[in-house]
């Protein structure tokens, strides 16, 4: 394993321990007086002493992580003095003989509270609990609560992944996941856009090694030339900006590896294709008053001096984002020929854009009104309230609602209501009040009667239709896409079918009685086993009918077959990786487990189609024996996140005669010849043989999809650099 710290004597420690404390002192003298100074020099003298005899897995001192998420709530989130104490004392009760008792009476209920929502938190993710939904709504209520929780978790979330080079592969993968799958999402509906796109270039340098060095690569060889156009650029915006007697700082911003990455896979471009890698921001000096017409001020200087592009001007101070982002965009043509995204803002909304929640609490008073921030954090109320959840449909519905883009629509009186992108009639009615949408038939947008399932657009000015005869069904829960909506639904469908259920509860309780099977032991297995998502939905099916209770013995042989042969089920973090079945395959040649090489039974998934030469990792199916994925594929950060107890190592180790099937895209201008071209390449001068190719041409464009088998990446990464260069081709990438 590697150290990134190399100690030599209790010396050295306590001048890496007073550096780290004197720099943390440093960056909080603006908030801080001498009462708060003494408080904070107790809680470090306590977690020095609580963590005096442990090591991180770098070699550091264990003290030094503490005092680093505290530098992070006070430098990059701007939390003050309680949070800084929490910060220094978050891992104490959790990992030492210190008691929550104890930190109350040193420091009072506040910051017990949030070292004990921190201790709480640190259950959501632990194995076998598969974050249960108890522990996730902990955690959510803790956010609800006391915000600074899920900050002060962020900011140790930040340096733990900062630290993870350390870490074993394995744990580099899990960490990454949840942070991907939760954290980053979290940190992007906080506002905190500089963490978020640090937590997602993180998680790209541990899952996608390669892509994150070759494009951190480009963009250090591009810098040069990068600043040196962006001075040319902003020149002659500066002195409209002077004349027009603005106050302003500029700068350049770099698009995140993340995002960067993103829109190469999903734009099919290459690195030099992109055009927006960096967008230039005007930061005003103004008056709250006066915010509002020196953006638009600086927007008209911008546009003196540059062509805009009208489809692309985005306008969130006149509705900001919910959470909180106001800022005015806008894409102009520059004298070279590229596009350039110019953001405008003030300095508060730079603020509240930098650090987000704790920005926008700073400013909640001056600006004198609730903002969309705090309907969100009402809707999570909401979300939180309900009890008709299984897990998996909670942790879902919560994350479908951080990231989704935000449409404006209007109530009849002229009200303003924002609602996630691809919103229904019926998702409006709900945000209104559950029993409106619940008897919602349909309704008007501009004298035209839509159904209650017709996506609604921004602008649109929405008169609800409803019935007192209209009941909500299971049908409904697919025409919405809110939390909100899909949460009354559910209550109501679950009201309605409460009785039915009971039934069927009380046939399966029979059945399984007659089997010599314990109910309360194995109903949640048996659910899980038939793939329902929930106990009651799996109760209500057998009542209806719908599931024949015969199929029971099917569960019964299945568990009996694990027992019997050892075979792979659902793990638990204990598993005995040593009862794994052995199947000698020719592609039990290929993948290594855990570093042996013994012959496991297991498949390649056909989800992300790995390679020889891919990063990989293996996962224990409740079916299927093991699958073997890509770190990249589109559901490692679910897999690896959720289930991180039954992620195994996985190692390529023999680099056979197999070939595997892997799929490119490759687009063009068409020629007379060039798919040709293309065939010759791949099967006469490299030798790879095709299982099928697919070519669409449209309008002089064409755009084929090729599955051919290769030996392994080297062989296709040869393959790509040669058909890149047949003329008339412009891209060629690998897709899953």
């Amino acid at each position: 394993m590697k150290l990134k710290y190399s100690f030599k004597t209790k010396e050295d420690d306590n001048r890496l321990i007073i550096s780290a404390y004197k720099k943390l002192l440093r960056h909080s003298k603006s908030i801080i007086n001498s009462s708060d100074s003494k408080k904070i020099k107790k809680a470090f003298r306590i977690a020095l002493d609580a963590h005096k005899d442990m090591r991180r897995k770098s070699g550091e001192p264990y003290i030094i992580h503490p005092i680093s998420v505290a530098q992070i709530c006070v430098q990059e989130i701007g939390l003050g003095t309680t949070s800084i104490i929490a910060a220094l004392l978050h891992d104490v009760v959790e990992d030492t003989d210190y008691k929550l008792d104890f930190i109350e009476k040193e420091f009072g209920k506040t910051v017990a509270n949030l070292c004990d929502g921190l201790t709480k938190i640190r259950g959501v993710f632990t194995p076998g609990s598969s974050l249960q939904s108890e522990n996730f709504k902990k955690m959510l209520l803790t956010l609800v609560d006391d915000m600074r929780v899920i900050l002060i978790k962020i900011a140790d979330r930040l340096h733990n992944m900062r630290t993870l080079d350390s870490m074993s592969r394995s744990a580099q993968l899990k960490n990454s996941s949840e942070t991907i799958y939760i954290y980053s999402p979290i940190a992007h509906r906080l506002g905190l856009f500089s963490i978020k796109s640090e937590l997602d270039d993180l998680y790209l340098k541990y899952t996608e090694k390669k892509m994150y060095k070759k494009i951190k690569k480009k963009l250090k060889d591009s810098k040069s030339d990068r600043d040196k156009f962006i001075r040319k650029f902003i020149r002659p915006i500066k002195k409209k900006l002077i004349e027009s007697n603005l106050e302003y700082k500029i700068k350049g911003r770099t698009k995140s590896i993340y995002s960067i990455n993103n829109k190469i896979k999903n734009q099919n471009k290459s690195f030099e294709e992109i055009y927006d890698i960096f967008a230039v921001r005007i930061i005003l000096k103004s008056k709250l008053d006066d915010e509002k017409s020196h953006c638009w001020k600086a927007y008209s200087c911008v546009t003196d001096c540059y062509q805009p592009n009208p489809d692309r001007l985005k306008d969130w101070i006149a509705t900001p984002k919910t959470n909180g982002y106001e800022s005015l965009h806008t894409t102009v043509m520059s004298n070279s020929g590229k596009w350039v995204e110019v953001q405008i803002r003030s300095d508060r909304m730079n603020d509240i854009a930098e650090k987000g929640f704790a920005a926008h609490w700073k400013y909640k008073e001056k600006l004198k009104k609730n903002s969309q921030f705090d309907n969100w954090i009402s809707s999570v109320k909401d979300l939180i309230s309900q009890k008709n959840y299984s897990p998996q449909e909670f942790l879902d519905d919560f994350k479908g609602n951080l990231y989704n883009d935000e449409i404006f629509v209007f109530t009849p009186k002229g009200d303003l209501i924002t609602l996630p992108n691809k919103s229904t009639v019926l998702d409006f009615a709900f945000s209104i009040h559950s029993e409106l949408g619940s008897k919602c038939t349909g309704a008007k947008i501009d004298d035209k009667l839509v159904p209650i399932n017709h996506n609604l657009s921004s602008g649109d000015q929405v008169e609800l239709l409803t019935s007192s005869n209209q009941k909500p069904n299971e049908d409904w829960i697919n025409k919405v896409v809110t939390s909100k909506a899909k949460s009354a639904i559910k209550a109501k469908i679950t009201r309605q079918r409460k009785n039915i259920s009971n039934q069927g509860k009380d046939l399966l309780k029979r059945k399984l009685k007659q089997l010599k099977i314990e109910f309360d032991e194995n109903i949640s297995k048996v659910a899980s086993y038939f793939q329902y998502k929930s106990i009651i939905e799996f109760y209500y099916e057998i009542a209806k009918g719908t599931f024949n209770l015969k199929r029971i013995k099917e569960y019964v042989d299945y568990e009996k077959e694990i027992i019997d042969k050892n075979k792979i089920a659902v793990i638990n973090k204990d598993i005995d990786r040593s009862k794994l079945t052995r199947k000698a395959t020719p592609k039990s040649k290929l993948v290594e487990f855990e570093g042996k090489r013994d012959d496991i039974e297991y498949s390649l998934s056909k989800c992300c189609k790995p390679i020889p030469g891919d990063d990989i990792y293996g996962f224990v199916s409740v079916n299927e024996g093991i699958k073997v994925h890509r770190t990249s594929c589109k559901n490692s950060p679910e897999l690896l996140s959720k289930y991180g107890y039954r992620i195994i190592k996985a190692n390529w180790y023999s680099y056979s005669d197999t070939s595997l099937i892997t799929s490119l895209i490759i687009d063009g201008t068409d020629r007379v010849g060039v798919i040709d071209d293309v065939t010759k390449i791949i099967s006469s001068q490299l030798k790879v043989n095709m299982k099928s190719i697919n070519v669409d041409l449209k309008d002089g464009i064409f755009h084929g999809k090729i599955e051919l088998f290769v030996s392994d990446t080297l062989q296709l990464s040869k393959l790509i650099k040669k058909l890149q260069k047949v003329k008339n081709v412009t891209f060629v990438n690998r897709v899953d």
